[in-house]
């Protein structure tokens, strides 16, 4: 042990410390967990935006709360407690407890977009890789049922959506986090078998919204898949219809939230992005590499003619199939930029 290491307070000794109120121990206390509570919100409510605002609610409330905490539990159950509860009081006061992408409200379109975007639909969100990298480390339960990688991806949280807020928190709970029905029904304050019985009705639901019950899982990029990065990249840089859709699957879907037409198919996606980039309203664009959901994504800028600036277009989450794009979402929000750390203009 290092002289750093002795002299470095324990769990304990912070927890005594931040009873008397010492903000910086509670703050050291509870940073271990930050990032993971903040995915567990984000799976709650589908969210990024939804998912910040919730975590500062949970750490207020462990903060004023904190004499009440029983030591014959586990600090972190305790934390997820306050976090289960605060997303579902505040999923309860909503009009919609779902998030949503546009090809799961209706048919694909063929037509362009009537209208102005459906501000009023509660729509999905992607979530950085960047803040993953330490909850990535976190080993599940031995009770789940997913692996932490298969439990980001958008097609996992999108289907997730589906479940009543109090089946999303106990198939949250048991099959990602891994906990037994036991340790569920304790946070939740009920019973074994209610737990069991809004597991069992869960899974059913997701197994229908997901093939198998299994969100699709990048492992790792091959070479292909860079190559088909790269190309995708160059097209839409070059504004290149035709060498875009040679990389897309014959049977591939876009959309665009929050817009709620989606199209499906080569052809339908062709005549959508031909009528956009010939229309004049962007002269060209600039893409920055990043990644959402466990999966490549990218940032898009636009300039639009006569401006010298780059304005942030949307975020673009792709899943791949072999050597093709099978989705593509792009994330039409300014908003969604700064929490991946990006700026809403980029100089000339």
């Amino acid at each position: 042990m290092t002289v750093i290491e002795a002299e470095r307070p324990g769990p304990t000794v912070l927890l005594d410390s931040a009873i008397h109120g010492n903000h910086k121990a509670f703050g050291r206390l509870i940073e271990p967990h930050r990032g993971e509570l903040k995915l567990h919100c984000y799976r709650m409510t589908g969210s990024l935006h939804d998912a910040e605002d919730l975590i500062q609610e949970t750490l207020l409330r462990a903060w004023r709360g904190l004499g009440s905490f029983e030591r014959r539990g586990s600090f972190r159950a305790w934390l997820y407690r306050i976090a289960t509860n605060v997303c579902l009081n505040a999923l309860a006061s909503r009009a919609s407890a779902s998030r949503l992408l546009p090809e799961l409200c209706g048919p694909a379109s063929e037509q362009m977009p009537q209208g102005g975007s459906a501000t009023e639909v509660a729509w999905l969100e992607p979530y950085p890789d960047s803040a993953l990298d330490r909850v990535m480390d976190m080993t599940p339960g031995p009770d789940s049922r997913y692996e932490m990688r298969e439990a980001v991806q958008l097609a996992f949280i999108a289907a997730i959506q589906f479940l009543p807020p109090p089946q999303r928190a106990v198939l949250l709970l048991r099959d990602v986090l891994g906990w037994s029905s036991i340790e569920a029904a304790h946070l939740l304050e009920t019973s074994v078998a209610s737990v069991n019985s809004r597991l069992q009705r869960a899974r059913t639901t997701i197994a229908q919204q997901l093939k198998d019950g299994r969100a699709r899982v990048n492992r790792s990029t091959s070479e292909r898949e860079r190559d088909l990065l790269d190309r995708y990249v160059r097209a839409w840089e070059a504004v290149d219809l035709e060498s875009f859709v040679a990389l897309l699957k014959h049977d591939a879907i876009y959309s665009m939230p929050p817009w709620r037409e989606w199209y499906q198919g080569r052809e339908s996606i062709r005549r959508f992005f031909e009528t956009v980039w010939r229309s004049g309203s962007y002269a060209d664009f600039r893409i920055t590499s990043i990644r959402a959901n466990g999966s490549p994504a990218f940032a898009v800028y636009a300039r639009k003619p006569g401006s010298s600036e780059w304005q942030a277009h949307s975020i673009q989450h792709l899943v791949l199939h072999g050597d093709a794009i099978a989705v593509l979402t792009g994330f039409k929000d300014p908003n969604l930029f700064s929490p991946f750390g990006l700026p809403l203009a980029l100089p000339s």
